[in-house]
């Protein structure tokens, strides 16, 4: 009975034993911290990257798309580049399909 008279005379506002509510939210912005710094922001600045080597490709560039086709640029034009595959075959692929600018044509 000494038990329920003593929790009874607890302050309303608190109950025993929790923490406050930005302790309790202090674990869940840890994790949001560590994934931005950890996967979001190398994630940012390799898109960034990609997107800056895509603009600067140019004719007579060496480079391997996403699918593995190893090709020279011939023709490089808004969103899309002609590149040579073989002596007699070109195609025309998209700028984003890029994946490796092996090395620049003189």
């Amino acid at each position: 009975m000494s038990y329920a008279y003593a929790m009874s005379q607890m302050p309303q506002g608190q109950a025993a034993g929790q923490p406050s509510p930005i302790v309790s939210m202090m674990p869940i912005l840890l994790i949001f911290v560590v994934f931005y710094f950890l996967l979001i922001r190398p994630q940012q600045k390799k898109q960034k990257e990609h997107a800056e080597m895509v603009k600067k490709v140019k004719k007579n560039d060496e480079i391997v798309t996403n699918g593995g086709i190893h090709a020279t640029i011939v023709h490089v034009k808004d969103s899309t580049l002609v590149v040579r595959v073989d002596d007699n075959c070109k195609i025309e692929i998209q700028r984003s399909s890029v994946a490796i600018l092996k090395k620049t044509g003189e």
